[in-house]
């Protein structure tokens, strides 16, 4: 295993956790996007009242649940898709994960993924014995076979949204090879600023055809489900259909009673609005703090993090190291390449009292 896969990065923090942990006030963990929030009483109701499902459940999910994915997608993002063409998924990093291999790529593929990326992405191509490759600039690698390429708007670390037209510039590289694009789509409703994240398979990007796309979606961050591993994959029904048969041999089912909180979390926009403004509140407090201590935040235009530097800190880990003595933990920006060895990422996710504590703890 550990000649086929990077060690796990965030096992790298443990020494700075523990000088974070040992200030008088306590931990303020801002290293990873884990929400600390309540899952809506509607969502456990759901869970609940499904609780008596001794049968298996299906892997392509309820004809209702598939329903309301679509729903979800049509009313929030322009997106139209046939049911049909959805699937939940248990969790978004699973199917991040296991995408190639589930597509049936190995040995002779090659698979892009952005220069600064979720870790998983890389993984994901290892498992399945692909080529990897790191490149904001799919349009620039010229004849070179790819058999698929991730992108990821809004992007974590940086939260960077990709505009319209370099989506489809990215789409039309794809088709004209043969490649399957797949885009990580799990901060798309959170925007900020006016920022308005865009879905591959809105029509304005894909010509209105699905052919050759996969969109991911999650409930992790929208409605506080990350302990739920509630997720979904959206487009070109023929894709779906394979990853369907996949893993109906592989038993990859969501759970039936996280399907029906899915259902209630998908049909409820009300309490995604809630999340969502405590979220925007988090931030504007965070950001100023950061910003009023000398910190640079760029990028950061959606998703659930700040990406940040300090102007007198030589590199992530001297940045890391100089949170953690004042008790908060950030992750460092080498984590996701080698482009992010100046920044860190510094997460909306915990409570409002902590993001305080750490707010008057950057004041000085």
């Amino acid at each position: 295993m550990a000649d086929r896969l990077p060690t796990f990065p965030w096992d790298r923090l443990s020494e700075y956790k523990t000088t974070a942990a040992a200030h008088p006030d306590g931990l303020v963990d801002l290293s990873v996007g884990a929400p600390a929030d309540p899952v809506p009483q509607g969502l456990r109701a759901a869970l609940a009242e499904a609780a008596d499902a001794p049968a298996y459940p299906a892997t392509y999910g309820t004809p209702e649940l598939r329903e309301s994915i679509a729903g979800w997608l049509h009313r929030q993002h322009g997106v139209t898709v046939d049911p049909a063409a959805t699937l939940p998924t248990t969790g978004s990093k699973e199917l991040v994960a296991w995408l190639p291999t589930l597509l049936g790529l190995g040995a002779g593929d090659t698979v892009v993924y952005p220069e600064l990326a979720y870790p998983t992405y890389d993984v994901g191509v290892r498992l399945a014995g692909a080529a990897p490759v790191a490149s904001d600039g799919v349009t620039s690698l010229g004849p070179a076979p790819v058999s698929l390429v991730w992108i990821n708007s809004p992007a974590n670390p940086t939260g960077r949204v990709l505009g319209t037209e370099h989506l489809r510039k990215v789409v039309e590289w794809a088709r004209e090879r043969g490649a399957i694009v797949a885009s990580d789509e799990c901060y798309i409703d959170l925007g900020w600023d006016g920022v308005q994240p865009r879905s591959v398979l809105h029509p304005d990007v894909c010509g209105g055809s699905h052919e050759g796309l996969l969109a991911l979606h999650s409930l992790s961050k929208r409605s506080n489900l990350a302990g739920y591993r509630a997720a979904s994959v959206a487009g070109d029904p023929d894709l779906v259909a394979e990853l369907l048969a996949v893993r109906k041999h592989a038993g990859m089912i969501v759970p039936a009673p996280v399907q029906a909180a899915m259902r209630a979390a998908l049909d409820d926009d009300e309490h995604a609005r809630e999340q969502r403004e405590r979220y925007a509140a988090r931030r504007a407090r965070l950001r100023a703090a950061l910003e009023e201590a000398g910190w640079v935040i760029t990028h950061s235009e959606a998703g659930l993090y700040l990406w940040a530097h300090h102007p007198d800190h030589a590199d992530a880990w001297e940045s890391v190291a100089a949170l953690a003595k004042q008790g908060i933990l950030a992750a460092p920006g080498d984590f996701y390449g080698t482009a992010g060895r100046r920044n860190v990422r510094l997460a909306l996710t915990a409570t409002d009292e902590r993001v305080a504590a750490a707010a008057a703890r950057l004041a000085g």
